[in-house]
């Protein structure tokens, strides 16, 4: 009965923000696809980082290289925007496939530090490279539509949840879940370790990917630094963990609450808006460790509780 609820009204909250660039402003209308990509970004990774238990800093990556494999396709040839945006998830796919192998062999802050370092060899690969316009960039043809890049937003963020809803719900998703408690243990339970993290893996890049390729096509414009930029790795894997790593919908509700939050700061008191992501660091680490998802659910029974056992758990 509380699933049933719980869908019903996701899919009227998804019905409300269909029909909001119909009302809004231009403003409010950017704002919406900017958040909108967020939570794609953050649903993607949470497939890695909060299913599998692999703190990456490489989904930038995937998210550069479906802008650059999108715009790509459009300008040297010549295909539909639509195509581009499967041209530039089937690179990054590929990619992470083999990607994977390699890497996903790493645990922990090893992995971590490889993934960092494959974002800035892939900037320094992509700046070098004529087709993707050297350090210069790429400039893509304008197209004046921003009812037309919400509404992919969306259609992305609802797709991203579903694959998130079967993950949670399947024997692979199972899986994944017992690679993140006790790999070791999952192995000797017949789960096929290498493949389930590669598989993953791929799933996220082709998310990021997507998004990055209707980003690239709403903003006309992309270079090296910004395509595969760090910092928004950081913050897909802040509002992640503030919504609750591991959850359905807890990187969803993690990236409307901070992104929604981060614009109000960077309006009314610019000074303090580049300190929030690192607050929320530290109050989603203290506090509330498993993120909002855990604490909506565990809250009405242990109350104020709930946040001191979290303070003495992760007291060093």
């Amino acid at each position: 009965m509380r699933a049933r609820v719980v869908v019903t009204l996701c899919v009227v909250v998804a019905v409300l923000l269909a029909g909001v660039p119909w009302i809004a402003s231009p403003a409010t209308i950017e704002f919406g696809i900017n958040m909108l990509l967020l939570a794609a970004l953050a649903q993607s990774w949470n497939i890695i980082g909060g299913y599998t238990g692999y703190p990456s800093f490489g989904n930038s990556v995937f998210y550069g290289l479906g802008s650059y494999g999108t715009a790509v396709a459009m300008l040297s040839w010549q295909l539909p925007f639509g195509v581009g945006l499967v041209v530039g998830a089937v690179i990054a796919v590929v990619f992470a496939l083999l990607l994977g192998r390699a890497v996903l062999r790493l645990r922990g802050h090893y992995f971590a530090i490889c993934t960092l370092g494959v974002a800035e060899v892939m900037t320094a690969i992509v700046s070098n490279l004529e087709i993707t316009g050297r350090n210069q960039g790429l400039v893509l043809p304008l197209l004046k539509g921003n009812v037309l890049f919400y509404e992919l937003s969306l259609a992305l963020v609802v797709v991203a949840t579903l694959v998130v809803w079967w993950i949670a719900r399947s024997r692979f998703g199972f899986g994944l879940v017992a690679i993140r408690e006790n790999e070791e243990a999952a192995a000797s339970m017949g789960v096929d370790t290498t493949r389930y993290k590669i598989f993953a893996f791929a799933i996220s890049a082709a998310i990021g990917a997507v998004a990055g390729g209707i980003h690239a096509y709403w903003i006309t414009f992309i270079d090296p630094v910004s395509a595969f930029d760090i910092g928004l790795n950081v913050k897909m894997i802040i509002m992640a963990v503030f919504g609750g790593p591991g959850s359905i919908l807890g990187p969803v509700v993690g990236a409307f609450v901070l992104s929604a939050i981060s614009e109000v700061l960077s309006s009314e008191i610019s000074t303090v808006a580049g300190l929030f992501f690192g607050i929320v660091i530290v109050v989603a680490v203290v506090f509330m460790p498993r993120g909002i998802a855990d604490l909506l659910r565990r809250f009405h029974t242990y109350r104020w509780r709930y946040f001191a056992a979290n303070v003495r758990a992760t007291r060093v």
